[in-house]
């Protein structure tokens, strides 16, 4: 069925109106933060790159970027693992009460952040692990595993549920099989179950806020410096964490549609 141009126009224009309304204050920000004057004014002062420099310069920022950095490569090792295990279990296995443990699993990322976050700081505080890096790590998992599970589930529907019963068939083992024909089908959707969730993580604030203590990730140290006072510093601080996060989440998907081309080709 062939859609009038007019529709289609009037479609694309709100599409631009959609991506204009989210990014444009990140775009301002971004702006700004090569902005001379202290505070957000238009016209722009000068060009300048004092607030980068007074940023490279404080070392709880350095600190802050450490433990993001330390926090969302390990989130992502963890929650691909606990993906891939929950995709290929759910791909494989049929079992009783599977609907209700699924639901389950993907339960995390539709609970409010904050409900979230109070929830996993009770938990951890209960059992003596609040306040530690590792605290923060245990909750990134828990919040981005559905995602991994959801990307890896897909790569896994479209192999052939006759190709493990092949390779059993030709004296593979399971772990065999696992090895060598189940994880290089699934390894363009872990390399970007990887990139997703160490993105989700590196951004995420609210669950951090909570279970961090002391240990500050980049976004909790945003909310500090913001607090009682307008900090240019904001601005260079959010262009770092939103270049970051965008690099990848681009990555993850060009890895994955690229093997998907590659696949169609093959």
């Amino acid at each position: 069925m062939k859609q009038s141009p007019s529709l289609n126009f009037i479609l694309g224009i709100y599409v631009v109106l959609i991506f204009a309304f989210v990014f444009a204050p990140i775009i301002f920000s971004m702006i700004f933060s090569f902005n001379s004057q202290r505070f957000p004014t238009i016209p722009l002062g000068e060009f300048s790159t004092e607030w980068y420099a007074k940023v490279l310069a404080d070392p709880d920022i350095w600190k802050a970027a450490r433990n993001s950095l330390i926090v969302s490569c390990s989130t992502a090792v963890i929650a691909t693992f606990l993906g891939f295990c929950t995709a290929y279990s759910d791909f494989r296995y049929n079992f009783r009460f599977k609907g209700p443990y699924l639901a389950l699993i993907l339960l995390p990322p539709t609970i409010p952040l904050i409900i979230m976050a109070l929830a996993m700081l009770a938990w951890l505080s209960k059992i003596g692990m609040s306040g530690q890096l590792y605290s923060i790590i245990i909750a990134h998992s828990v919040l981005t595993a559905p995602f991994a599970m959801a990307v890896i589930r897909l790569r896994l529907n479209q192999m052939d549920p006759d190709l493990e019963s092949a390779a059993w068939n030709l004296g593979g083992s399971e772990w065999q099989t696992m090895r060598h024909v189940i994880v290089p089908f699934c390894k363009p959707a872990i390399f970007s179950s990887l990139f997703l969730t160490a993105a989700v993580s590196f951004d995420e604030f609210a669950v951090s806020w909570f279970v961090s203590g002391l240990n500050s990730t980049l976004p909790v140290v945003v909310l500090e410096i913001v607090q009682g006072n307008i900090d240019p510093q904001v601005n260079a601080i959010g262009t770092f964490v939103f270049l970051t996060s965008m690099t990848l989440v681009v990555l993850a998907q060009l890895f994955f549609a690229s093997r998907q081309i590659k696949g169609l080709h093959a």
